[in-house]
């Protein structure tokens, strides 16, 4: 048995769910967000909870099974939550900084990176420390791809750590030359 799928879904008093065939809207106070489940697998509400549920024991449908549930899950928790990943910009001169709704950084090139934010993502960065940017949003695959862009602008290198990383990711550092021996 899928130990995921299994699992029951709570829905917060603040958030509603409906179950149209294979659609599922769910609607809380940070937005509402809505999917197609695959068409093997059912999908239920009952007393407060959603329960995914499985045709057979097969491999694929228990596969299948975990990923619903957790997608379904995702949907409930941005909703009620939201999502946020931060970001650490670390280097001398590497900052970021919000211009309106814009995000700009500063990350060594001779030119600032100008990054709008698409729909339904918000940036903020930390008011005395300008090497904290948060990206914030409701749904969870959206702000790690747009996350993960910002990332890539200027990936962390593993001699003295400059550029963007996660605030969770540690970076492996190398030893610089060794010098010369006699």
């Amino acid at each position: 048995m899928s130990r995921i799928g299994k699992k029951p879904i709570a829905v917060p008093n603040k958030v509603t769910v409906k179950i149209d065939g294979q659609d599922v809207l769910v609607k809380g106070p940070k937005g509402e967000l809505s999917i197609t489940i695959h068409p093997e697998m059912s999908i239920k509400e009952d007393a407060g909870q959603i329960i995914v549920e499985r045709p057979t024991d097969n491999r694929r449908h228990r596969a299948l099974h975990g990923l619903t549930r957790a997608l379904v899950a995702n949907l409930v928790t941005g909703v009620s939550d939201g999502f946020r990943k931060t970001l650490v910009v670390q280097g001398v001169g590497y900052s970021g900084e919000l211009r309106g709704n814009d995000l700009v950084m500063k990350l060594g090139y001779s030119h600032e990176i100008v990054i709008n934010p698409p729909e339904g993502i918000a940036f903020s960065v930390e008011g005395r420390n300008p090497t904290l940017v948060h990206v914030d949003g409701i749904d969870k695959q959206v702000v790690g791809q747009v996350a993960s862009n910002i990332r890539e602008l200027r990936p962390p290198e593993p001699y003295l750590g400059k550029g963007v990383r996660y605030s969770d990711e540690v970076i492996r550092r190398k030893a610089g030359k060794a010098g010369k021996t006699n």
